[in-house]
């Protein structure tokens, strides 16, 4: 059984720390220790789809994840809320990489009617996004309480794929507050880039 000290590291070091470990392992049990939930989250998603049966145990305030290769455990053994895993790497379509909550630069309410703008237009194009990826003030469009939600919700019912950063939701202190989309990390975030899909910066 190898052993990880990943706390104190900055997304997404905990997930290429445990990613490289399990590159060296044929079959064996890896425990990696973070100590925040983002962490947490993005280590256990990650092992999941690697295909690793993943357990999860609080210690205080840091996180025991004990990752088995090459033997996959039904259901999840998290003593904390399952986040679905993010899709990464696997989309063909059209990426739209958004960092603001609104729109170019200058006034403020103009940018968030140009951003209300651009969903509702995103919404209506056929064929719709393959992905939309959210990340510094560009969460609080898929947190509650967002002008543009409904639209989010209805893309994501249609088989848009939506992330949004972890890092950024815990930045802001939005992460309980997540309506649509599920939570990702810069490690996957760079998969879907460096992918097939055009890429469109929205800023």
């Amino acid at each position: 059984m190898k052993e990880l000290d990943c706390r104190g590291l900055a997304c997404p070091q905990p997930v290429i720390t445990t990613k490289k470990a399990l590159d060296t392992m044929v079959s064996d049990t890896l425990i990696t220790i973070v100590d925040n939930e983002t962490a947490r989250e993005n280590v256990s998603l990650f092992a999941r789809n690697a295909g690793c049966g993943v357990s999860v145990e609080q210690k205080g305030a840091d996180f025991y994840i004990t990752i088995t290769k090459g033997e996959e455990t039904p259901g999840v053994k998290e003593t904390v809320p399952e986040v679905k895993p993010a899709a990464a790497g696997e989309n063909a379509g059209t990426v739209y990489f958004i960092s603001s909550n609104v729109l170019g630069q200058g006034s403020p309410d103009l940018g968030m009617t140009l951003m209300k703008s651009l969903m509702n237009t995103l919404s209506e194009t056929d064929p719709l996004p393959g992905t939309l990826i959210f990340l510094n003030s560009g969460v609080y469009l898929t947190c509650e309480g967002s002008v543009v939600l409904e639209k989010l919700l209805m893309m994501g019912s249609r088989g848009v794929k939506i992330l949004s950063c972890g890092t950024c939701l815990e930045y802001y202190k939005l992460k309980e507050k997540l309506q649509v989309g599920i939570i990702s990390n810069m490690y996957d975030i760079n998969n879907i880039l460096t992918g097939p899909g055009k890429v469109i910066t929205v800023a």
